[in-house]
């Protein structure tokens, strides 16, 4: 049995190219490379998408509801392959499949990201992906992402 791997803040970062405003990933639960990854955003009122994603009902767009899975997968592909993210690669986007949004996020919510790894082939790494504030679902999605040099 392997024990379960956390990262802080500071960890994150080397892992991540996103920065304030866009990085969507506070902490790291646990992850084990090569099988899944849990992370948290804590969402806060102070958070810029918020002056206008609704001004007298703050809802957390779903759209970055999936950036923050999307970012947990990185983490997970990174750390599967043993490397840090250098200035010449990053991980994109290929896909999204199957999403699906069962509640609003809002300030004040703990978003816990729980990313698996089903399969990896040819450089196209595929994963599901759920968020969940307390115990209860929020969004799913299937992600495809793969790793590319970044052009000179």
């Amino acid at each position: 049995m392997s024990i379960a791997k956390t990262m802080d803040i500071n960890e994150v970062i080397k892992y991540l190219p996103h920065r304030y405003p866009f990085l969507l990933i506070d902490r790291v639960l646990s992850y084990e490379p090569g099988n899944q990854i849990c992370a948290l955003k804590n969402v806060t009122i102070n958070e810029p998408f918020f002056t206008g994603h609704f001004p007298k009902h703050p809802v957390m767009p779903g759209v970055l509801v999936i950036e923050a899975m999307a970012q947990a997968a990185a983490i997970l592909s990174f750390v599967t392959v043993g490397g840090e993210i250098d200035e010449n690669s990053i991980v994109y986007f290929v896909g999204i499949d199957n999403a699906r949004f069962k509640r609003p996020v809002t300030p004040g919510d703990a978003l816990q990201l729980k990313v698996s790894l089903t399969r990896r082939i040819r450089g196209i790494w595929k994963f599901q992906a759920a968020a969940y504030v307390d115990d209860f679902l929020v969004a799913e999605a299937e992600l495809m992402c793969t790793a590319r040099d970044i052009p000179a």
